[in-house]
């Protein structure tokens, strides 16, 4: 497995929805959220400066469900190596015994900043990504 980022989300009352708990919506919230820190907590800065990821898209399989106030787990790690300028970003959702809640595979693309164009992902930009060998 590759290196990993871990996040502990709460359940607030505003990501609650109609049938009492956490909204689909905020699950892809908390990918994000969890995905943009690891990022920016891996990184060389450099890096982070220079190029900012997208969502080409979201795979989700939703197991479980918490309410308000409820504790939730997220742990984040990629995969496989970069294909081009796209990787693929796993977050696994686990309540407080454990369980698995929330499976999700994204694929993100890198773009440049400056020129706003997907820029291949070399080894050194994906290497904080990988345990050290």
């Amino acid at each position: 497995m590759s290196n990993s980022h871990a996040r502990t989300f709460i359940a607030r009352p505003e990501d609650i929805d109609e049938l009492g708990h956490v909204n689909n919506a905020v699950w892809v919230r908390w990918v994000q959220d969890i995905a943009v820190e690891h990022w920016r907590a891996a990184a060389d800065p450099a890096h982070v400066d220079r190029f900012i990821w997208v969502v080409t898209r979201h795979e989700i399989d939703y197991r479980g469900n918490v309410g308000e106030s409820a504790r939730v787990n997220a742990v984040t790690y990629i995969p496989d190596p970069p294909k081009g300028a796209r990787f693929d970003r796993c977050v696994d959702f686990r309540d407080e015994t454990g369980k698995l809640l929330v499976a999700v595979r994204s694929t993100w693309a890198m773009i440049e900043r400056e020129s706003g164009r997907l820029h291949r992902i070399r080894p050194e930009i994906a290497a904080p990504f990988y345990p050290a060998s």
